[in-house]
């Protein structure tokens, strides 16, 4: 296995974007992205302007994430510094992304609070849909950071 520190100055292709700090964050940002449409998708849709603004974003996400893995995956990237700008640019604007409809779908959560007991199922599945939007809010942004510093290594 490669040192994640010597790798930090290139762009990995093949399985090494499973090995390499920032590429080893696609998986997680899927399966978590991927967690939260699933389970907005199931939840009532009350408000459908915050809700629809979720669903967009993790859609938006998840797709371009997995376009953007399979991409660093062929080698397409040739290795070059444009890349590199690219996949920090990417990943800032899905994190600014993330983070307002995190907070849009927690308004949300909160308002299902004062329901009855009929909404209580709802609220469950948004609160999960909370904490996983959040947890892919904080992959993303890390991702961010890594991608920057990579970035900047060129």
């Amino acid at each position: 296995m490669t040192s994640n520190t010597a790798t930090m100055g290139h762009l990995p292709s093949g399985c090494g974007i499973c090995t390499t700090i920032p590429d080893i964050f696609y998986l997680p940002e899927l399966i978590f992205g991927g967690l939260v449409w699933i389970l907005v998708a199931s939840t009532y849709v009350a408000p459908p302007n915050p809700q629809g603004w979720v669903m967009a974003v993790s859609v938006f996400c998840f797709i371009m994430t997995f376009i953007w893995m399979v991409v660093f995956a062929c080698g397409s990237h040739n290795n070059k510094a444009s890349w590199a700008a690219a996949d920090f640019i990417y990943h800032f604007i899905a994190t600014v992304f993330y983070l307002s409809a995190s907070t849009s779908l927690a308004f949300v959560t909160l308002s299902l609070s004062r329901g009855g007991s009929v909404l209580f199922l709802f609220y469950q599945l948004d609160i999960a849909a909370v904490v996983f939007s959040f947890v892919t809010t904080l992959l993303y942004f890390i991702h961010t950071i890594l991608s920057a510093i990579r970035w900047k290594s060129f």
